[in-house]
């Protein structure tokens, strides 16, 4: 199966399916609405985490969200055993070999028929189909919370320029709702995209992984001239912009590769913050339940040493530098 987005009315399955129910008009595929979040901007928000992303950061904290698609997670530990999914499953998906449980990721269409029988939760279906007017309706369930500690609402992933349309739609309605709206992005799209958000933004974070082009094409998979492009046409429009880093072991935990990139950043005029964010490895398990290889599993976190080090490096930059725990 190709990484286009499929709609739910394009994948075959029970008409009662958990991810088969056809939103009316624009809709948008995403993996998580994290209400009372408070690490992706100003006060208490709610994050919408978007599936698909054009990345491939071999650390990456959510791998759930890289794939354009519907997908199932298996968790081998949770499974009873019970046989229920492979009676549900009519493309022969989950079959017993030698005794064990099979999952056959490559017959998969995400019918989520499944999920729905397995009461252990030991499958779990992540990406689902919203349309704008019910996450509108789940974004101002917290205005009062919003209100008082001014909070808003933040999209992340993923990576919200892949569903651009449904972005800007979402972005215009909690406009006109009165709330505060942020987006994190990395940035790698047609500028065209991007600018068409900002009108509705009330701030921009975006990450800067590494200065040096071989670096990111070889950790991430793509160039970072679009990047840094669009990091200049940004603060070129003065909108407020947090600059965010993840300090990633043998990529960019060093001074050189820390200054390097305040030194890119640190004459933007609407420059409110760098950030930069420790490497964990508490989604290894994901990865594993998405039949992924976790390629930084060897990696430790940075100590907080370590990080305030190279946070107070980025200070003798000129920048307002702060450590993320």
């Amino acid at each position: 199966m190709t990484d286009q987005v499929l709609s739910p009315s394009s994948v075959a399955g029970d008409a009662n399916s958990i991810d088969n129910v056809v939103p009316a008009a624009l809709q948008g595929l995403l993996t998580n609405v994290q209400r009372f979040s408070i690490h992706d901007g100003p006060g208490i928000r709610t994050s919408v985490f978007f599936k698909g992303c054009p990345l491939r950061c071999f650390w990456c904290h959510n791998p759930e969200t890289w794939r354009k698609r519907p997908e199932v997670q298996l968790f081998p530990d949770r499974c009873i055993q019970c046989g229920a999914c492979l009676e549900r499953c009519e493309r022969g998906g989950h079959t017993i070999e030698a005794g064990q449980r099979a999952y056959h990721r490559e017959v998969c269409i995400a019918c989520g028929r499944c999920v729905e029988t397995c009461y252990a939760e030991a499958l779990v279906l992540v990406g689902r189909w919203w349309s704008v007017d019910e996450l509108m309706a789940e974004l101002l369930r917290d205005r009062p919370f919003y209100e008082q500690s001014g909070g808003g609402i933040t999209l992340t992933g993923g990576e919200p320029l892949l569903q651009q349309a449904f972005s800007l739609e979402v972005l215009r309605r909690a406009r006109a709702a009165g709330l505060h709206t942020a987006i994190e992005t990395c940035a790698f799209a047609p500028w065209e995209d991007l600018a068409a958000l900002l009108p509705w933004l009330d701030l921009v974070m975006m990450d800067i992984k590494t200065m040096d082009d071989a670096q990111h094409r070889a950790v991430t998979g793509v160039s970072n001239r679009l990047i840094l492009d669009n990091a200049r046409r940004l603060a070129a429009t003065g909108i407020p912009l947090i600059v965010r880093t993840p300090i990633v072991p043998t990529v960019n935990d060093t001074p050189e590769a820390i200054g390097a990139i305040a030194a890119f950043i640190r004459d933007f005029p609407s420059l409110l913050l760098y950030e930069l964010m420790p490497f964990h490895r508490l989604a290894e398990s994901k990865y594993r339940s998405l039949g992924l290889t976790y390629q930084a599993a060897g990696l430790s976190t940075p100590p907080r040493q370590q990080m305030e080090a190279l946070a107070d490096h980025a200070r003798t930059q000129g920048v307002r530098a702060v450590q993320i725990a």
